[in-house]
């Protein structure tokens, strides 16, 4: 059954992780979906995989206000239906256009973009306006939005339809976007299982600034220290190196136009940055002097005090859990093993993560539970036979 208050068909421009992933999951929803990707490789791997069909219509043709006369919008079933619905899933420096392009290619549709900044598309869509490329009504049905789901892994050949459930979407609607525009962008956001954030375009920048460009940055910045580092050094690494530079893997390609794209609000965090380290680096320029050691202390303690405001399960801050780390041995089986007698003491998972000892072929569980249930758990586990930290 085709999903509720959603324009079909949706056409999806861009076949990457996101937007196989997203056609993924509103197939999966019953809605009739269509693809189109400048690379062919990229959108067969998408067909393939069931994301959507081929879009029959030409876009290569130069749109015009009342669609592209190249672009027949002629369906394989012969009904001729032009998209609903568009998301542009193009790469972030060509997504502007293409936003412009659907919004002249097919007259009304509505049009949203993934893109994970949003003021310099919603600036690109009103410069449009001014210089008489689109009308405010065309302009009108354009929505930015973002979804703030990833993998690893990039392309088609890694989406998941059930990427992005649970995942924040946050949706940038203008002081005149269409209420219907908003609409259909928040139904895709919920047939996918996404949580809804609504946001201004500035405000949603100056976020994401802070929480996931400037930890890419801090990664990259950290991993490349690594370059030339001697590899018995690294042999002694442990979580906290992995943790603090798991991201700098990502695409260099993408964070350079994700960079650009919001290096204003980058850079406002940048200074603020720079004036921790310059306090910093004169602190340990001589650490024996007075008041150094209270410096340093006190730098921690901020961290403390800005780690603590993060949130974890249900919005809860990490402190609100305690820790039980169990040791398991290095074979198939233990996890499952482990989690099964954590169930059968009736004690609930709040977080999990897992440590591997360095030379030695075991690891560390750490199982995140509610504070009144840590012993209780230490106890059962520890009856079980399970070596408990």
């Amino acid at each position: 059954m085709a999903p509720r208050g959603l324009p079909e068909p949706v056409l999806i421009r861009g076949t990457g992780l996101l937007g196989t992933s997203i056609g993924l999951g509103l197939r999966a929803a019953g809605a009739d979906v269509y693809l189109a990707d400048p690379s062919p490789s990229a959108q067969a791997v998408a067909e393939d995989i069931g994301a959507g069909l081929a879009y029959p219509g030409d876009l290569s043709g130069a749109p015009t206000a009342t669609g592209s006369s190249g672009d027949t919008g002629t369906t394989p079933d012969g009904t001729g239906a032009l998209p609903g619905t568009v998301v542009v899933a193009s790469p972030p420096d060509v997504t502007g256009q293409v936003v412009i392009d659907s919004l002249l290619r097919f007259p009304g549709a509505v049009v949203l973009d993934i893109a994970s900044v949003k003021g310099q598309i919603q600036r690109q869509v009103r410069t449009g306006v001014v210089d008489g490329v689109l009308t405010e009504a065309q302009a009108a049905r354009y929505v930015g939005t973002h979804p703030m789901a990833g993998r690893e892994r990039s392309g088609p050949v890694a989406a998941r339809g059930q990427l992005f459930t649970a995942a924040p979407w946050v949706v940038c609607a203008g002081q005149d976007t269409a209420p219907q525009a908003v609409a259909a962008a928040e139904e895709i956001a919920q047939i996918l299982g996404a949580t809804v954030h609504r946001m201004s375009a500035e405000d949603h920048d100056a976020s994401v600034a802070l929480i996931s460009h400037l930890p890419q940055i801090a990664a990259s910045l950290v991993s490349s220290r690594l370059q030339e580092t001697p590899a018995a050094s690294l042999a002694l690494s442990g979580n906290g190196l992995r943790d603090t530079t798991r991201i700098a893997a990502s695409d260099p390609q993408l964070w350079v136009q994700i960079l650009a794209g919001n290096a204003p609000d980058i850079l406002r965090i940048l200074y603020g940055v720079r004036e921790d380290l310059d306090r910093l680096i004169t602190t340990m320029e001589d650490p024996t002097a007075p008041g150094a050691r209270l410096d340093i202390a006190q730098l921690i303690a901020e961290g403390n005090a800005g780690h603590a405001r993060i949130p974890g399960k249900h919005g809860a801050p990490p402190q609100a859990f305690a820790v039980v780390t169990v040791i398991v041995d290095d074979t198939p089986g233990q996890i499952s093993a482990v989690l099964q007698d954590v169930g059968q003491a009736g004690v609930n998972v709040e977080d999990l993560r897992m440590d591997h000892s360095a030379g030695h072929e075991v690891g560390m569980l750490e199982i995140s539970v509610l504070p009144g249930r840590k012993q209780e758990l230490m106890d059962a586990l520890g009856a079980q036979g399970w070596k408990v930290v």
